[in-house]
């Protein structure tokens, strides 16, 4: 049987090229108000290794509440404006170049305290969040009007469960 793995045998991969209008993209209930943008993820590249990749933008006032990823790993880039990143107890500051890397099962949550939109890049291994904004979210094209802010589903717990967030301690 052939090495699959080995430095010579071809990538199952695709390469993907996306501009700005092709991403899926989605309008986010409140907290966070803002939208994410769902770039890249297994299923479109044909990645071996599972992962999801995207941007968040949170609106001024608003903020990302705690959660944690019980079975992922996550990487945040801050890529514009101004926030807090809450870890732990321990508040660091949100602001371009700032890079947070969270472990399984580590709370965390961002805050936009700045005066314009806080917009990070997010990356997940394995995937499952986009699965996650695309159905607690409404679908957004490129260059629309924000919808006025709409509440996250009744069943946003069960979407929490079958996609990639645990539980936080203390909280069931």
């Amino acid at each position: 049987m052939p090495d699959t793995h080995s430095p010579t045998s071809p990538s199952p991969a695709r390469l993907v090229i996306q501009q700005p209008e092709e991403a899926r993209s989605y309008w986010q209930p409140v907290p966070a108000n803002g939208f994410v943008r769902c770039l890249l993820d297994q299923a479109s590249t044909g990645a071996e290794t599972p992962f999801a990749f995207g941007t968040q933008t949170v609106d001024p006032g608003c903020h990302v509440r705690e959660h944690l990823h019980d079975a992922n790993e996550e990487i945040i880039f801050v890529i514009a404006g101004e926030g807090e990143a809450h870890i732990e107890g321990a508040v660091h500051p949100m602001r371009p170049n700032a890079c947070f890397f969270f472990p399984r099962n580590r709370p965390h949550s961002f805050h936009n305290t700045g005066s314009g939109p806080l917009t990070f890049v997010w990356c997940i291994l394995p995937g499952g969040l986009e699965t996650f904004f695309a159905r607690i979210g409404r679908e957004r094209r490129e260059g629309e009007a924000p919808p006025a802010p709409f509440p996250r589903p009744e069943n946003v717990l069960q979407i929490e469960a079958e996609t990639v967030f645990g539980t936080l301690p203390g909280k069931g």
